[in-house]
């Protein structure tokens, strides 16, 4: 196999199926560990579709591979077969500042994007972290989120075109640097969020926005879960649109409070992050009447730093959480859900609850706005027993999400770890059209078979 895809692309860009480094992603702390024949690693959307043309005539799967930071299996081969990374197609094809646009090819990192849409006065609003690790093609494979989606929308909001190949190795562009295109079905859409079962995104357009003049967080705290889903739906239904709107549970903002890098009250229960954003008369108009929705829910304190430095530490903050928490006890197991806005604060309890029904302890913190909980079970990575009960108690928080009437997946996709949930939310004859529009596009299920079902 290695020789077949060395006459192809070049030995040097074929490595062993033995490499590490491609057989896992953020999972592997959960014991996902992948088997792969070989990895390839093309230069172009040509070497991608000549690989998926030979796995085609050869009947071997490929699993494309983008920068291995997600949270669901989906980039780690299962059952053998090609790891197809796309880390080499890092070309910058177009940048146009003045039309706010450019193209990219997949394997360009979320940072540098941000970094050159920064460097011309522009924004990517999108952020689903690990901004150095991930790729943009793997954020576009799982629609990824991030904070500040609340105001500004997932990944795909900010797609305009795609390059893909799809099976059996064509090349095929649908959109490009256009805002309108209603000439047919909605190729684009389908292929965002696709976890690379139906294609493999090998470019993009990309629309940018002008970079906001100012940017303002606040954060309140609460002594109560109550409490502060309230503050959460007095935003909203305040008609005021933040930048971000994001909450801790107690347990979540515990374990991360000794960074915290302003003064925090004791005995929070709930937190509540937000941002006002635009021009600075925006900006700071905005604030005033978010500090005003947050104390009209009696918080125990409100910080709102002013400073850009101040502002950069508090997100670089947020951005720890997650590490705070897993160095409670070493590990942790983690699902993304989501619920309607106002029944938030009920998932948020009875996440607390579950944990406690596996002997667990739990918590979560999220994006409050779309409702999107990161629901976190603490477990001892060496004690076999709690990475059991920890499986259990996330059945049990997909199991809440649905009978809440939210979703099983909020950003992080369902890829490996979660098959077989979307049955949860999807009647019978959805979950054939899903099957059916997978058929279409990938006939002998070998575009990363096992995932997104």
């Amino acid at each position: 196999m290695q020789d077949a895809l060395a006459a192809l692309i070049g030995p040097q860009n074929v490595r062993p199926g033995t490499d590490r480094t491609y057989l896992e992603d953020a999972t592997a702390i959960r014991g996902l560990l992948g088997r792969a024949d070989a990895v390839a690693l093309p230069g172009s959307a040509e070497e991608v579709a000549s690989i998926l043309a030979w796995s085609y005539e050869n009947d071997v799967p490929i699993v494309p591979r983008g920068g291995g930071t997600g949270y669901a299996g989906g980039a780690v081969p299962i059952d053998g077969g090609v790891v197809l990374s796309l880390e080499r197609l890092t070309t910058l094809r177009s940048f146009d500042p003045l039309m706010w646009r450019m193209e990219v090819e997949a394997g360009i990192t979320t940072g540098e994007i941000r970094r050159l849409a920064r460097e011309s006065g522009l924004f990517f609003p999108p952020d689903p972290g690990a901004t150095e690790q991930s790729q943009i093609g793997g954020n576009i494979a799982t629609n990824a989120g991030g904070p500040h989606a609340f105001k500004y929308g997932v990944t795909g909001a900010w797609v305009t075109g795609l390059e893909a190949v799809v099976p059996p190795g064509e090349i095929i562009r649908v959109g490009g640097p256009i805002r309108k295109d209603q000439a047919g079905y909605d190729l684009k859409s389908l292929l965002i969020g696709s976890e690379g079962t139906l294609g493999i995104v090998t470019a993009a357009w990309l629309r940018l926005h002008p970079a906001p003049e100012l940017a303002l967080p606040i954060v309140g705290f609460y002594g109560t879960t109550t409490q502060g889903s309230d503050a959460l739906q007095t935003v909203v239904g305040s008609g005021l649109v933040p930048a971000a709107l994001e909450y801790l549970d107690g347990g979540a903002f515990t374990a991360a409070a000794g960074s915290f890098p302003g003064g925090a009250p004791d005995s929070v229960g709930f937190v509540v992050i937000t941002e006002a954003d635009g021009t600075a008369a925006e900006a700071t108009a905005l604030r005033a009447e978010l500090i005003e929705a947050l104390e009209a829910e009696s918080p125990l304190a409100i910080y709102a730093p002013e400073s850009p430095a101040e502002v950069e530490d508090l997100w670089r903050w947020r951005d720890g959480v997650s590490i705070a928490v897993g160095a409670v006890r070493g590990g942790k197991v983690g699902e993304d859900i989501v619920v309607p806005l106002d029944r938030l604060g009920e998932a948020v309890d009875e996440i607390v609850e579950i944990g406690r029904r596996h002997d667990l302890a739990a918590v979560s913190w999220g994006h409050a706005g779309d409702g999107n909980l990161h629901a976190n079970f603490l477990v001892d990575l060496a004690n076999p027993d709690e990475l059991a009960r920890a499986e259990g108690a996330a059945e049990d928080g997909f199991a809440l999400a649905v009978r809440l009437g939210g979703s099983v997946s909020g950003e992080h996709g369902l890829g490996y770890l979660k098959r077989g949930q979307l049955a949860r939310q999807w009647n019978p004859a959805a979950i054939a059209l899903h099957e059916g529009v997978k058929a279409v596009f990938d006939p002998k299920n070998l575009l990363n078979p096992g995932k997104k079902r």
